[in-house]
């Protein structure tokens, strides 16, 4: 991120597979270098991924959009890489963001919100803890495509949602992805 620092992200293609493919052809190709993140909502989200800069722009790697693959294991937990869409569950573009909410709320709460969404079979335990833990938009859960997970860059996903913006959530000054790389996840020992 020019003049904030790097985010690194792993990916998840057994869990969305378009969506990754989408991502990785994407970044590869260079569609995302200089674009900048147009919509930013501390302690909710931030949003880039479209080439116009104004949320209403970019595509998929296939010309149309695609549908939302959801996949129980993964909530858009603090650090979750999300594919951005309209109301309707088939609009994935190029579209993405980050979830940077940390409010955590109890297990009751957490199983409302499973019951309400008809996750009930769904989501496991360990989901359920680690949002406990690290909190994350609940709300959102399987309604949108989370594909990834940021592994290390937190504080500067946390800095750019702290920016001023105007009353569309645009910062007023831009904030752009200098360069994407994608590279072979290695876990840290």
């Amino acid at each position: 991120m020019k003049e904030y620092g790097v985010i690194k992200v792993r990916l998840f293609p057994e869990a969305a597979p378009k969506a990754v493919e989408n991502f990785v052809t994407h970044a590869r190709d260079g569609y995302y270098d200089g674009v900048s993140f147009h919509r930013v909502i501390e302690d909710f989200m931030i949003q880039g991924g479209d080439p116009e800069g104004t949320g209403m722009g970019g595509e998929s790697i296939w010309g149309k959009d695609f549908e939302t693959e959801v996949s129980p294991g993964l909530l858009p937990i603090y650090g979750a890489l999300c594919m951005a869409r309209t109301s309707d569950p088939n609009s994935n573009g190029s579209q993405f963001f980050i979830v940077q909410e940390k409010e955590t709320c109890d297990r009751e709460t957490i199983l409302q919100y499973i019951k309400y969404y008809g996750l009930m079979d769904d989501v496991t335990d360990l989901a359920m803890e680690t949002f406990e833990k690290v909190g994350g938009a609940f709300h959102l859960s399987g309604g949108y495509t989370v594909f990834g997970q940021v592994y290390e860059g937190m504080e500067v996903v946390d800095s750019i949602a702290g920016v001023d913006t105007d009353e569309q959530n645009k910062p007023l000054s831009p904030i752009r992805i200098e360069k994407m790389e994608v590279k072979e996840y290695a876990a840290e020992s």
